[in-house]
């Protein structure tokens, strides 16, 4: 199971985590941020595995990063959940899963919330279907997980500061290790 928490760090650690996707700080800063963000929170370490890893399809899909300002939305929620359930548990996936439609949601719900959105998080709410409608809000809320989506959606949105000193990728290895399926 060591082996799976390592690779997870390699890839966050590697070249493709300094990719941008048209934000301010590359992936492996967000990631960093979005952890560090739960963590003071007092989110759960399941949780704070779910922050760290929330934007990981990004880093595995193979597409471009300026895919968005293509009109191409690459489901980056459902690559990483694919990748991510096979050794972690439902409640890490499950947030990771739900942050786009978190982001569809919260813009339905509460209304002044578009505008917090960075330019690219706009962008991309355009091509992930734009605000639910009240069926999809409904139908949101009674998914497993949504709760906690929300909260990671909260940790994402905020977790795009320049300069923001976080703690090292190595600090996340208990947590991940936490979000693991046991053998």
């Amino acid at each position: 199971m060591n082996a799976i928490v390592t690779a997870v760090l390699e890839v966050l650690g590697s070249e493709a985590g300094a990719a941008h996707y048209g934000e301010g700080v590359s992936q492996r800063e967000h990631a960093l941020q979005a952890a560090w963000l739960a963590e003071r929170a007092g989110a759960p370490a399941v949780l704070i595995a779910a922050a760290l890893l929330h934007d990981i399809g990004h880093l595995l899909h193979g597409l471009p990063e300026d895919i968005a300002a293509h009109g191409i939305d690459g489901h980056h929620e459902d690559v990483g959940a694919a990748w991510l359930e096979r050794h972690f548990l439902p409640a890490a996936v499950a947030p990771v899963r739900l942050h786009v439609a978190a982001k569809r949601y919260l813009v339905a719900v509460e209304p002044g919330y578009a505008a917090t959105l960075s330019p690219a998080s706009t962008r991309s709410l355009a091509l992930q279907g734009g605000p639910m409608d009240a069926a999809e809000c409904l139908a949101f809320r009674a998914l497993p997980g949504a709760a906690d989506a929300v909260a990671l959606r909260r940790w994402d949105d905020a977790a795009k500061r320049v300069g923001l000193a976080t703690p090292p990728l190595s600090r996340w290895r208990p947590h991940l290790r936490a979000a693991l399926r046991t053998p």
